[in-house]
């Protein structure tokens, strides 16, 4: 069960609610706490710049205690605060200065006595301080406003505010966050199970069908039921499947064409053994016989040297020796080898060559696709073909292509003609050729195409100039 998908997804959706619930928690509360206080002391100071100079004013001045508890009062009642006015005195003792009380707007009990830290830190600043301080009651929110008078800090103005209702306002958020997270989790761990359940199901599809891929069965494509990653894998198993059914029909053919290519040279070559074993053959029949057989040798050769050409090219062994070609020469050299076997097929091969065309490029491999191209236009036309090469250059390519004015190419397997194995009619082949092309077109960064219509087939061949 712990290393089942639907398990571990279902852990991974816990996993990410549960971080995303205590980030929330931990970071959001604290910072709400960090924020509100903030925008309490943000008030004070403001409440301080504005209502502080009508009490400053009577630092030094023969304002009677009670004018300056009516001053207190009245930024007391502008501010909505507590405003404190304090006393700094020289003391003889080596304590240093201390703060004494001059008035109050609240008339405070010993409960509700404050420290006044932040007082200290306005004197020691000589400018507005911001604090707070935690009493018995709660938290206490304050601002320190210093009145100098002869050159040193005379007063401190105090304006405090309790923000207990700040902390009470945390709590709440943080109960409403472990509650929100609770239910949270609570529906990460339904809807991941429904999530998990369903995307094992259709996992579990996939895997039944590959099951049946594995056993040779092709035949029955996967339902696609979505167009999500899981229904594009569908469709592409799907392809895969198609493409294994083909691969699969054309290795029988394979196999039985092969049999039979390999079957009536050997067979033909035992039986004309046994026919050069007789001592009484004259000379021109021996030579006959011997003619056949090297026929046959050269149709096995031809059969082994495609099979090692494919190999290798799949597996990615063929090393390619690129130098600087005059593909007109090579074309005309290559065409040159033609010339026994256009006479018997009583075929015209023309060669339509725009100057010197030279290019960075394989010259052996080249000469194969341009040897397998014009082989295929004689062995797949009738008797009388006239054939083309032309080569030239375009756009910053080189193109070679073989034309011939045969019956063409059926339209539902000219998709499939650079398939291995794959033969258009019944002539004999083993449906290497051009699949052998094609893969060598695309080792050197080219590619091969076909156009094909009743009276003309072209193969064109572009590689980088």
């Amino acid at each position: 069960m712990l290393i089942s998908l639907r398990t571990r997804l279902v852990l991974v959706f816990f996993a990410i609610t549960l971080l995303a619930f205590t980030a929330l928690y931990l970071y959001v509360a604290p910072g709400l706490r960090s924020r509100l206080l903030d925008a309490r002391l943000t008030q004070l100071a403001t409440a301080a710049r504005e209502y502080s100079p009508p009490v400053a004013r009577t630092v030094g001045s023969s304002a009677t205690a009670a004018e300056i508890r009516q001053r207190v009062d009245q930024a007391s009642r502008g501010s909505q605060t507590r405003v404190t006015l304090l006393a700094v005195t020289s003391a003889i003792q080596p304590s240093g200065p201390q703060l004494t009380p001059v008035a109050d707007s609240s008339s405070p009990t010993s409960a509700d006595q404050l420290r006044y830290a932040v007082a200290w830190k306005a004197i020691h600043t000589r400018g507005l301080a911001l604090g707070t301080e935690s009493r018995p009651a709660g938290i206490v929110a304050e601002a320190a406003m210093p009145v100098s008078f002869d050159g040193r800090v005379a007063r401190v103005i105090i304006f405090s505010s309790p923000a207990s209702d700040v902390v009470h306002a945390v709590s709440v958020v943080r109960q409403q966050i472990l509650v929100a997270g609770l239910i949270a989790m609570l529906l990460a761990l339904i809807g991941a199970y429904l999530v998990a359940r369903w995307l094992t199901q259709r996992v579990g599809r996939l895997e039944r069908a590959a099951e049946r891929v594995a056993s040779g069965e092709f035949e029955h494509p996967i339902a696609v039921d979505s167009r999500d990653e899981l229904g594009q894998l569908a469709i592409a198993f799907n392809d895969m499947q198609r493409q294994l059914g083909m691969l699969d029909k054309a290795r029988k053919q394979f196999i039985a064409t092969a049999s039979h290519e390999l079957r009536t040279p050997v067979f033909s070559l035992g039986g004309f053994v046994e026919l050069l074993e007789d001592e009484e053959l004259d000379a021109a029949t021996r030579r006959r016989f011997l003619g056949h057989v090297a026929e046959q040798v050269e149709r096995l050769r031809k059969l082994s040297v495609d099979l090692l050409d494919l190999s290798r090219l799949e597996s990615g062994s063929l090393e390619l020796r690129p130098e600087s070609v005059d593909l007109g020469e090579l074309t005309r050299s290559v065409s040159a080898e033609f010339e026994v076997t256009l006479a018997q097929h009583d075929a015209h091969l023309e060669l339509r060559l725009s100057g010197q065309v030279e290019a960075v490029c394989d010259p052996v491999r080249i000469a194969q696709i341009v040897r397998i191209l014009i082989d295929n236009a004689l062995t797949h036309t009738p008797p009388g073909t006239r054939i083309v090469v032309t080569a030239g250059r375009r756009n910053g390519t080189v193109k070679l292509a073989v034309r011939d004015d045969g019956e063409g190419i059926d339209g539902q397997a000219l998709p499939r003609i650079f398939e291995p194995f794959f033969t258009a009619d019944d002539q004999q082949g083993s449906g290497l050729g051009l699949a052998i092309a094609s893969e060598l077109a695309g080792r050197m960064e080219g590619r091969l195409d076909v156009d094909s219509r009743p009276g003309q087939t072209v193969f064109t061949l572009e590689i980088p100039a």
